[in-house]
């Protein structure tokens, strides 16, 4: 296979992993900057309840960086808003446990100079730079006070971390008080970039639940992302940062709980600072739907209604691969992918859908279209009954990962393809 990078040739396959035996040499990160953190915006989800108002409320939310850096910048997001939206103050501040901020690691945050700013409808806007060393996998607390009433504010409604909220401005507060009410979920911040005095890269990593990791134990880092930035933080060498833009029930070619992946790539991913890799692990919530029992055995009315749109082929899913592969190469990225992992059990399964899913992994491993085959499907898949994840590996639904399944999948990846 001849790619952006050179001609490549035929490499090994293991328990985990496919290779075509590349070596990344590019190092440089796009203007000094890497992304560090992500979760990918969406707009609120009427199924899942109605959002706080945040009016005259303090937001504060803890997230985990994966590489460090010595400054970091915020990326607040209104992308999904039906107004501008008014930050009054923003801090960030290394976290301590159940929401506080260790003290004296407080930074005030501006925008052009300035602590308060209203963002315009429909865009995400970036804090200046601040100084401040992170370590990799650093706690961070985020604290926004927002003075006026959000209308319909754009969040990531099925992550496994919590915010919390509280009445006024309270973003210089240590611990949080008495009457702070907790939210499971995070809304109004996509992203977190650092810089360092050496060059650090991004792998970026689209994808649905099993990427979001929703089955996964809340506030405990056990996504797969999770613990391939840690095990990445452990190597010698330039810094590799992780940036997960999964999104709990999203597809490929349709839209559903957020934007479909090829209407959101650009914007998730492409436009990453210091973007190297690109992961494709999306696919299989467009099969779980397309080919969902249609004799009223399958899931309810009302939740397949969240998904519009005709139903699609393992042939219409290899062409949208095509599509985002072609669109991450214009960047000069190397692109990988893993195989759809196994979901019998799960009220959407039928024999015709585990066709279409064992026709889309076949391709994934042989048609040489990836610099990088993941193997998921083969980590995951019970030895007995292979369209079953095995016992242990999934959290009770039989279609999403438990902790240890997707610890599994996070040590199943070769470190190199990312050196």
């Amino acid at each position: 296979m001849t790619g952006t990078t050179g001609t490549t040739t035929t490499g090994t396959t293991t328990t985990g992993i496919t290779t075509t035996g590349t070596t990344d040499t590019t190092d440089t990160a796009d203007g000094g900057w890497a992304r560090t953190w992500s979760t990918s915006p969406h707009a609120p989800i009427e199924a899942f309840g109605p959002l706080p108002s945040f009016a005259d409320t303090t937001l504060r939310q803890a997230v985990r960086v994966s590489g460090g850096g010595r400054q970091v910048r915020l990326r607040i997001t209104n992308e999904y808003g039906t107004a501008p939206l008014t930050i009054g103050a923003a801090r960030i501040a290394l976290a301590a446990p159940a929401g506080g901020i260790r003290p004296g690691s407080e930074r005030v945050l501006t925008f052009d100079g300035k602590s308060a700013v209203t963002v315009p409808t429909g865009a995400p806007m970036l804090s200046d730079p601040v100084a401040l060393s992170l370590p990799a996998l650093a706690e961070l607390s985020i604290s926004l006070y927002l003075p006026e009433a959000v209308k319909s504010a754009t969040c990531h409604a099925m992550g496994v971390r919590t915010a919390w909220t509280t009445p006024g401005n309270s973003v210089d507060a240590l611990t949080l008080p008495a009457d702070a009410e907790s939210l499971p979920l995070q809304a109004l911040i996509s992203a977190l970039d650092v810089c360092a005095d050496a060059p650090v890269k991004t792998v970026a990593i689209i994808g649905d639940s099993n990427t979001d990791c929703s089955g996964t134990t809340p506030d405990t880092n056990r996504r797969w992302t999770d613990r391939l930035a840690e095990r990445l933080a452990e190597l010698d060498g330039p810094a590799v940062c992780v940036s997960n833009q999964g999104i709990s029930g999203n597809r490929m070619l349709n839209e559903g709980l957020g934007d479909a992946a090829l209407a959101r790539f650009d914007r998730d991913v492409l436009v990453t600072p210091g973007l190297r890799h690109v992961v494709l692990a999306i696919g299989l919530g467009d099969i779980c739907i397309s080919y969902s029992p249609q004799d009223g055995s399958g899931p309810p009315a009302d939740f397949l209604a969240m998904f519009p749109g005709a139903p699609v082929t393992a042939d219409d899913l290899i062409a949208g691969y095509r599509q985002l592969i072609d669109r991450a190469r214009t960047r000069g990225v190397r692109v990988h992918a893993p195989t759809l992992t196994p979901y019998e059990g799960d009220d959407t399964f039928t024999p015709e859908g585990e066709r279409a899913r064992q026709r889309v992994n076949e391709w994934i491993r042989t048609s040489g279209a990836f610099d990088a085959v993941l193997d998921f499907d083969a980590v995951w898949s019970d030895p007995a009954h292979p369209s079953r994840i095995r016992d242990g590996f999934h959290a009770g639904d039989h279609l999403h990962g438990s902790d240890a399944g997707c610890r599994a999948l996070g040590d199943s990846i070769d470190l190199a393809l990312f050196r």
